[in-house]
Order: C-alpha cells, then sequence, then structure tokens
C-alpha cells in the first residue's frame, strides 16, 4: 500500500519568492553602507548619544557661570516716584515727583569659597566630558551588535534555505526509491518532517531577520539599511599574545572614562568640605556706587527741583558669627559626601577591573570557539558526504543523511555567528578597558565586503 505525501514543491516556491522580493525591496531602498558609515549615522540619530551631547553642553555653561564668583558685578537701578499731599490744614495741596538713577560694582577681593567653587566647575566639566566619551564608546559598541546581529540573521536564513532546498532534494529521491519499492515509507515520512520543520525555521529565520533590520534602522536613523558582510573564510584578527590579562587591566585603571569621572568627583567632593569650612571665614568685597537724584527742592520758599549727585567707594567685611549651627552641619554632610564619594571610586576600580578580565576571557574563549567551529564545519562536510554515499550504495538510510545536513547547516551558522561575536570582543575588550574609539572600527571594517563581493 502507498502512503499520499504533501508535495513540498509549491510552498518551497513560494518561500523563496517571498525572500526573493525583501532582497529586492531592501537592494532598492538604500545603498550599502559600511560600519563606520553606519557608526556615524547612530552618532547624529541616536537619542542617548544625542541626550549625552547636550548633557555636556549643560555641564559646560554651568562651568562658566563659576566664573561669575570671582569676576566683578555692575548692575544699574532707577526709579520715578510722584508724590501728593492734601492735607486738612490750612495750606495748599502739594505735588511732587522724584527720580533716582544709581550705578553700582563690586569686585569680591577675598572669598575662598568662590574660588574653590570655580576648581568645582573644572572638575565638572571634566566628568561631564568622560561621560560623553563614555556614550560614544557605548555607541560604538551598539551600532557593531546591530550590524552583525542583522548580519548573522541573514547568514542563518541564508543557510536555512540551503538546508531547505538539501532537504526537498532528498524528500524527492526518498519518495523515488519509495515509488521503486527501494525503501520504505519510513524514510519519506522522515524526510517530509524534516522539510517541515525546516519550512517552520524559514519563517521564525525571516522573522528574526525583520526584527533585527528594524532594530539597525532604529538606531542609525534610515530606513533599508544594508550593511557589508564578513565573507565566509577572511581571516580574523587573533589577539595580540604580548598583551596580557594584566596588562589590559592597567589600561583600564589609567585610562577608563569611569574611573576618570570617580576620581573628579571625588576631588569635587573634597573641594566641598573645604568650601562648608571656608564658610565660616570673612570675606572682603570692593564696592562703587554712583547715584544721581533730581527731587523737590525742600526747605526753599521757591518751589522747583534739584540735581544731587554722590559717589561712593569703600571696602565691604563680613564675616558670621552665629548661623544656628547651619555651617557645622553642612560641613558634616560634606565630609560624609566625600566619604561616598571615595566608596564609589573604589567601586568603580573594582567593576572596571571585573570587565577588562571578563571581556579579555571573552575574547580569548572566542578565539577558540572559531577555531573549534572552523574544524567542526570541516568535520560534518566530511560526514555528510560520506552519509550521502553511504545511502547511495545502501549501507545508510535517509535520516542518516538528513541528520548529517542539519548538523553541517547548524555549525555553518554557529560559525558564522561566532566569528561575528570575536569582532565584537575585540571591541567589547577596548570597551571595558576604556580605549575604545571610533578609529577601531577601521580594521573590522576593512574585513567586510559589499553586498554581492
Amino acid at each position: 500500500m502507498k502512503a499520499t505525501l504533501r508535495r513540498p514543491a509549491s510552498t518551497f516556491r513560494r518561500a523563496a519568492a517571498a525572500a526573493a522580493l525583501l532582497g529586492l525591496c531592501a537592494l532598492g531602498s538604500a545603498q550599502a553602507q559600511n560600519l563606520p558609515d553606519l557608526f556615524a549615522a547612530a552618532r547624529a540619530h541616536d537619542a542617548t548619544f544625542v541626550a549625552a551631547q547636550a548633557q555636556f553642553e549643560a555641564e559646560r555653561a554651568r562651568a562658566a557661570q563659576a566664573l561669575a564668583g570671582v569676576r566683578p558685578s555692575v548692575a544699574l537701578s532707577g526709579g520715578a516716584h510722584w508724590t501728593h499731599s492734601d492735607s486738612s490744614l490750612p495750606g495748599p495741596t502739594r505735588s511732587s515727583n522724584r527720580q533716582n538713577l544709581s550705578l553700582g560694582a563690586s569686585q569680591p577681593l577675598f572669598r575662598p569659597a568662590n574660588q574653590l567653587a570655580l576648581q568645582q566647575a573644572e572638575l565638572a566639566l571634566q566628568a561631564a566630558q568622560a561621560r560623553l566619551q563614555s556614550a560614544e564608546q557605548e555607541l560604538i559598541v551598539r551600532t557593531a551588535q546591530a550590524t552583525f546581529d542583522l548580519l548573522a540573521a541573514q547568514d542563518s536564513l541564508r543557510f536555512i534555505e540551503a538546508q531547505q532546498t538539501a532537504v526537498a532534494e532528498q524528500l524527492a529521491a526518498a519518495r523515488r526509491l519509495f515509488e521503486v519499492g527501494a525503501t520504505t515509507i519510513t524514510d519519506a515520512r522522515e524526510a517530509q518532517a524534516r522539510f517541515d520543520l525546516v519550512r517552520a525555521q524559514h519563517i521564525a529565520a525571516t522573522n528574526a531577520l525583520l526584527v533585527r533590520q528594524l532594530e539597525l534602522e532604529q538606531l542609525v536613523g534610515r530606513a533599508g539599511v544594508r550593511p557589508w558582510h564578513l565573507p565566509e573564510g577572511v581571516a580574523l584578527p587573533v589577539p595580540d599574545p604580548s598583551a596580557t590579562m594584566p596588562s589590559w587591566v592597567e589600561r583600564a585603571q589609567n585610562a577608563h572614562p569611569m574611573l576618570r569621572q570617580a576620581e573628579a568627583g571625588l576631588q569635587i567632593a573634597a573641594l566641598e568640605v573645604q568650601r562648608a569650612q571656608a564658610a565660616r571665614g570673612p570675606t572682603v568685597d570692593a564696592t562703587a556706587q554712583l547715584q544721581l537724584v533730581r527731587a523737590p527742592a525742600l526747605g526753599l520758599p521757591a518751589s522747583g527741583n534739584v540735581s544731587q549727585r554722590d559717589a561712593s567707594i569703600g571696602i565691604q567685611f563680613n564675616l558670621p558669627l552665629y548661623t544656628g549651627g547651619a555651617l557645622q552641619n553642612r560641613i558634616a554632610e560634606a565630609v560624609a559626601l566625600q566619604t561616598r564619594a571615595r566608596a564609589e571610586l573604589d567601586a568603580a576600580q573594582r567593576s572596571v577591573s571585573q570587565a577588562t578580565r571578563s571581556a579579555y576571557l571573552g575574547l580569548v574563549s572566542g578565539t577558540g570557539q572559531v577555531q573549534a567551529l572552523e574544524a567542526a564545519q570541516a568535520s560534518s562536510q566530511s560526514a555528510l558526504d560520506a552519509n550521502r554515499l553511504g545511502f547511495e550504495v545502501g549501507v545508510r538510510i535517509n535520516i542518516d543523511v538528513l541528520n548529517a545536513q542539519s548538523q553541517l547547516f547548524d555549525t555553518k551558522a554557529r560559525l558564522a555567528r561566532a566569528r561575528y561575536e570575536l569582532l565584537l570582543g575585540t571591541l567589547r575588550l577596548r570597551l571595558a578597558s576604556g580605549v575604545l574609539t571610533a578609529e577601531d572600527l577601521q580594521p573590522i571594517a576593512a574585513l567586510l565586503r559589499a553586498p554581492g563581493q
């Protein structure tokens, strides 16, 4: 008795047509872009980085404000007043008007707190610059991550399509052998089940590709992005054997923006203690004033207005004697905040060291994984060839060939993903040590090729 089997040809053609249509739409929507171009687009569009830039500009303006504490201040004031007097006593009703104009200036001569505030502002600007550098470094890795996720999804879909074609051929061969009685219905049904499984994987891989495409487009602010890909067989850079884990950790301790930010925070906290202590001491300012007044003449029988001009210059001294305990408690608060800043610096140093060690071990492990998967791919290809030959001569069954095919294409997908992860590992290590720059994308970009190459 012959069993009825589903014909996969029409389904496969529809899937292939959909994939081709997706590719044509991508080809017509945008030009291919290499990794540095995508980073430049992300740098101009990413909301997180744009917010970090705006925060840096705000800190720059705030630092400039601290200069006002050591610079002279000048103010101009004036006023006009009209007065009407109506008394119950005998006498005329009086109306008068008065105008005054005053120009005053002040120059701090001895204000230690203002000098300390200026130093704090300069340190705060350095901390803001370190935060901006960290944001840029993180954007570099995020751009590379999104790009390689999309490329890995493309490779995965390509391998699944190749596996789908191979399974369809094996299914057709199993049908032919079953029709001539050379095999059982089991082989044909196993091939049909494997084809249905691969078809489901194809649907999931297509959806994953669309999601990765949207993620990269959202990051760079462009539609139809087509990043350059990493060709098979391209030699990847290997870690420098002279760059050991301790050397990377030392670089991180010397250059990481997070540590520079924490160090600036500790210095700011120490200066705040000095500012709080300086508030108990005296302050001295130089003052000058010029005042012009026009008012009615008083005590003169003739009506009319007189003008008066007064000029003064002097020194103003101020010393707080009792503030209700405010100054003492402010000093205690500043000391506690300094202790917190010191603890935050210690935590940042440990975190950076741990992250650098983890990134270094990840890079070394990634290198070994790529080498192992390359050997596994060669072994899987040999196993598939042997199973196909055995199937042809009758010593292997159909499921053996299907399993060998599945193992080969799964190994290829894992190898492609591992190669991208190895490239990301080089960026993550430099990010963890705080030395990552946009120029570090150039060696990776040199390995990539435009679509179709």
